[in-house]
């Protein structure tokens, strides 16, 4: 008995949606920025540990770095863009994008942006 509820249990672990496999790879980034303009760029992440990574963004001409953690289909990230600092909070879709919204210290209001893994 307890062997036939190991290889369900295994089975389970093998058939889990994208949502819960690894956030780590290339992305391209689709945002809004506070005002409603838009931008894209790419962002690169990688995996520290089983639920940290490094994240890095080449967006609208510019770029940023900052730190990521994931919890379930909860994923954020505190980031550095020159003298600013911010927070971005994702929710990881079962396709494997990330939606999300993000804001910086001491500024009224946020953005919006979407990563979406590249093949």
């Amino acid at each position: 008995m307890r062997q036939l509820l190991l290889s369900f249990a295994l089975l389970g672990l093998a058939t889990l949606p994208a949502a819960a496999q690894s956030v780590g790879g290339t992305y391209t980034v689709a945002g809004t920025n506070f005002d409603g303009s838009s931008y894209d760029g790419e962002a690169t992440i990688t995996l520290t540990s089983g639920t940290t990574c490094a994240i890095h963004w080449e967006t609208g001409g510019s770029s940023s770095d900052g730190i990521c953690m994931r919890n379930d289909n909860a994923f954020s990230a505190g980031y550095a863009m020159g003298k600013d600092i911010g927070l971005v909070v994702y929710k990881v879709e079962d396709d494997g994008s990330l939606h999300g919204l993000w804001t910086i210290a001491g500024k009224e209001g946020n953005g919006t942006e979407v990563l979406t893994p590249k093949q």
